[in-house]
């Protein structure tokens, strides 16, 4: 959907855009196999575009929400502390959200967690209000329908097999059985990119970074949520733990875990069950195992080992040569909510003032 944002960015500023889909229509990939979460970027290193982009991706993000019709819910969400050992790591990520211009955040003791959510087992708890979910489905829809709108064209079942340079700093993509010419190529391809960048002539191993996949597994828990608001336990290395999320047909899952792979794979391992059920009753001592079931998985494209959390990575003329070409890799989490900041950033920062 990143692709997608910034093809409506370009369109909208007049550029005639066409998009190369390798699947049947566009967000199938990494973008459908999320947890539809609005993040209101708490968690980021300081400095890094995850950090500066989610935060103001979020409320662009409600923005256009509203202004399309995208259906979303600001629900909130609760970070929250088992053990009095981990409320140190609370307020680091209260002063380190605040430091990254995220002031919504606030502090509770458990007495207020349990006054809010009474099945959640906590010492206490970091309640952040703009968090917030939306159909992701209807989202990706909708960027195709404004980017339609502006006269852009989508390919799909359209697969990228070279990029080349054909002179005068404009380039040449095959894809399809086709050879089409531009001055601008975005390669956003996800758990691709790396291989459209390797398919790039001219451009030279040591900006293309090493792909490390990180599989991501989600359990649904059946009957009725006992909970009103997302719950999220500390974070762990790599990743933000097993934590709970409620879609808007008010449905619960758990996940992700965070698992190295090196392939993509989607199946959900059933044995799971009883290592995501010791990670959830320590906030929600309530759980029903009975009531946990394989859902779905994801595979993100990390540029780090699994237990490392990477920025997103841009690549643009300046930096390897290759006049019109921009790469994008390691678009993982928050890619959703970042995915419209970063296509102004891009689309402003690098691409027009070309």
């Amino acid at each position: 959907m990143i692709g997608l944002s910034l093809a409506v960015k370009l369109a909208s500023a007049g550029i005639e855009v066409v998009v190369l889909e390798q699947a049947a229509r566009a967000g199938t990939g990494i973008s459908a196999r999320n947890s539809g979460v609005i993040h209101a970027g708490i968690y980021y290193p300081e400095g890094s575009l995850k950090s500066r982009l989610c935060a103001k991706g979020n409320a662009l993000l409600y923005a256009f929400c509203r202004e399309y019709a995208v259906p979303f819910r600001r629900i909130g969400k609760w970070v929250v502390a088992t053990r009095s050992e981990e409320t140190p790591a609370l307020r680091a990520i209260e002063a380190h959200a605040k430091k990254a211009g995220v002031t919504s955040l606030s502090f509770h003791d458990g007495a207020a967690v349990r006054a809010a959510e009474p099945a959640v087992q906590a010492v206490a708890g970091l309640w952040s209000p703009t968090t917030g979910i939306l159909d992701v489905a209807a989202y990706i829809s909708a960027l195709e329908a404004r980017f339609s709108d502006l006269g852009g064209v989508l390919v799909s079942h359209t697969a990228v097999t070279a990029v080349g340079q054909a002179g005068a700093g404009d380039l040449w993509v095959e894809a399809g059985g086709m050879r089409l010419g531009a001055t601008i190529v975005v390669n956003a391809a996800g758990l691709g990119a790396q291989a459209v960048a390797r398919a790039t002539e001219g451009l030279a191993s040591r900006f293309i970074p090493e792909l490390h996949l990180s599989k991501g597994s989600y359990f649904s828990y059946r009957g009725r949520s006992p909970f009103r608001h997302l719950i999220y336990p500390v974070p762990e290395p790599g990743g933000l733990g097993v934590h709970a999320t409620i879609d808007l047909a008010g449905d619960l899952r758990f996940g992700p875990d965070v698992e190295a792979v090196s392939e993509p794979d989607y199946r959900v391992d059933q044995s799971k069950s009883e290592i995501f059920a010791e990670q959830i009753l320590r906030y929600y001592p309530g759980l029903d195992r009975q009531r946990l079931s394989p859902d779905f998985a994801g595979v993100r494209p990390r540029l780090a080992p699994s237990n490392d959390l990477s920025d997103f990575a841009v690549s643009g003329p300046t930096a390897h040569g290759v006049d019109g070409l921009y790469n994008l890799f390691g678009c993982d989490s928050p890619g959703l909510t970042s995915s419209l900041a970063l296509a102004e950033w891009l689309a402003s920062a690098m691409i027009l003032p070309k």
